[in-house]
């Protein structure tokens, strides 16, 4: 049998734009915060920043912020709820320094440690990771032959971004993401690979991908 063809198509990861939670650090998994100001000025600037791209699929996740970005920036998405923030539970508004002082590790981190029920009963790692599995089948037929874009969330796009490139779903704490911020995905040579990461839309950040401990957790 021959082997399946390369995926000719990019898949376009986009961060929501700036939220109060996200400009402080704290953790926001469903709690549906809106788009500030900067927020809302950023996925404005998103139309322009890909027009280079031919999308066949647009998907978003429902919570507002994602959603938002995507229709500022000339996209009707179609929405689909596996694309939501990673589920905090108890942790959820939560900032990582008051985390670490309420568990007494100053070392804890949300990829490492994971997280306690609370409103919600929270998500594993790996629960997260399965359902970055699921949009990576939904969208493999349309990114064949044509771009596709992703509107979500920071952590879940971290792990989606690790399940694509076929590593560990905690390798995601390596791949910092500004809110705003646009990456490119794509296959050379038959391996997933990285095209670009974190671009945003005041240059804040390179085209690399930057390596280093997580930082604080936003959604």
């Amino acid at each position: 049998m021959p082997p399946a063809p390369e995926p000719q198509g990019r898949l376009v990861l986009v961060r929501h734009g700036e939220t109060e939670w996200s400009r402080t650090g704290q953790h926001t998994g469903t709690t549906d915060i809106p788009l500030t100001d900067d927020g809302v000025r950023d996925a404005r600037l998103l139309g322009a920043r890909l027009a280079g791209f031919a999308f066949d699929l647009v998907l978003a996740s429902p919570l507002s912020r994602a959603r938002r970005t995507a229709e500022l920036a000339g996209f009707t998405p179609q929405l689909d709820e596996d694309l939501v923030e990673w589920d905090y539970g108890g942790y959820e508004g939560r900032t990582t320094k008051e985390i670490r002082e309420t568990v007494g590790d100053p070392t804890w981190t949300v990829f490492d440690d994971g997280v306690t029920a609370g409103a919600t009963p929270g998500e594993t790692v790996e629960e997260v990771a399965a359902r970055a599995s699921r949009v990576l089948t939904r969208v493999s037929d349309a990114v064949q032959e044509h771009d596709v874009a992703l509107f979500a969330h920071g952590h879940y796009l971290r792990i989606l971004a690790a399940t694509f490139l076929r590593q560990d779903a905690r390798f995601g704490a390596h791949l910092l993401l500004d809110a705003g911020a646009v990456c490119v995905l794509e296959h050379e040579r038959g391996e997933p690979a990285i095209r670009s990461w974190n671009e945003t839309p005041a240059g804040r950040a390179g085209h690399d991908v930057r390596v280093s401990p997580p930082g604080p957790a936003t959604g």
